[in-house]
């Protein structure tokens, strides 16, 4: 007995142990994300960053190896957590219009949400991505969500909803770069316009409709010709895309949760 209890003390230092480093590189994690967004690469020093996360400048080098590697780390830690939030949507694969209507939703909705994410991106982008193109996990991330696009896209031309030659790349490309804009340059160009484009009706109005050009762009020639050959103002006759409910395909349901755990 004395000796098993002997054993078990090393064990549970260890851990202790584990769990503390873990905490304080959390915790620089944290605040550098923090800083780097608030001052950019360049003005977010190493001593500003082990200040805000009350530790010491050699811990950041311990646990980092140096700033440019934290600034890898910070910049992995924002993509894998839009990651994971998007892989927490309940999405069906067999209902390609509502599916790709959601994931449209969640883009714009996190990038609206999370401005530290748009600024650190456009912090990269001035450094011409030199930074994440030495990340070994930045292409893990896009991987996935251009496979549940890909998966989706499949669904909907299975149905005969979307086109067949579609690349979920493009589709990706898309809804990014409009979510992206308009939030990276709301400021911008609510001056320059000469409009709110942060007041929540501009915000509802711009999804819709992202959303519409998103669907008029995947959907298939026939429903596209069956919309623009229909009356004009009778609504009750009018079948735009995101109004054509899908059509399960016969057989198992897709699964997407299945396409991001193999992803």
């Amino acid at each position: 007995m004395a000796d098993s209890r002997t054993a078990a003390k090393p064990q549970r230092r260890t851990g202790v142990r584990e769990a503390a480093a873990q905490a304080t590189r959390d915790s620089i994690l944290k605040s550098a994300t923090k800083v780097f967004a608030k001052y950019g690469y360049d003005g977010g020093s190493v001593e500003k960053i082990s200040k805000a996360a009350k530790s010491y400048d050699r811990m950041i080098y311990y646990y980092f190896g140096s700033k440019e590697g934290l600034f890898i780390a910070v910049l992995e830690g924002i993509y894998k957590r839009m990651d994971d939030a998007e892989a927490a949507i309940a999405l069906d694969a067999s209902r390609p219009v509502e599916a790709l209507t959601e994931v449209i939703r969640f883009v714009l909705g996190y990038y609206r949400k999370n401005p530290e994410f748009v600024t650190l991106l456009n912090t990269e982008n001035l450094h011409k991505g030199r930074h994440i193109s030495k990340s070994l996990r930045a292409r893990e991330y896009s991987s996935r969500a251009v496979a549940i696009i890909a998966e989706i896209l499949a669904s909907g031309a299975a149905q005969g909803l979307f086109r067949r030659d579609l690349n979920a790349r493009d589709i990706y490309l898309l809804i990014a770069s409009t979510g992206y804009f308009y939030t990276s340059n709301r400021h911008t160009l609510t001056a320059f316009l000469g409009e709110p484009l942060e007041s929540p009706e501009a915000i509802t109005h711009w999804e819709d409709f992202v959303i519409e050009t998103v669907l008029r762009t995947v959907r298939a020639d026939d429903i596209q010709e069956q919309e623009n050959n229909s009356p004009p103002h009778d609504e009750e006759k009018m079948t735009p895309i995101a109004h054509v409910r899908s059509r399960p395909p016969k057989g198992a349901q897709a699964s997407l949760g299945a396409a991001r755990r193999e992803a």
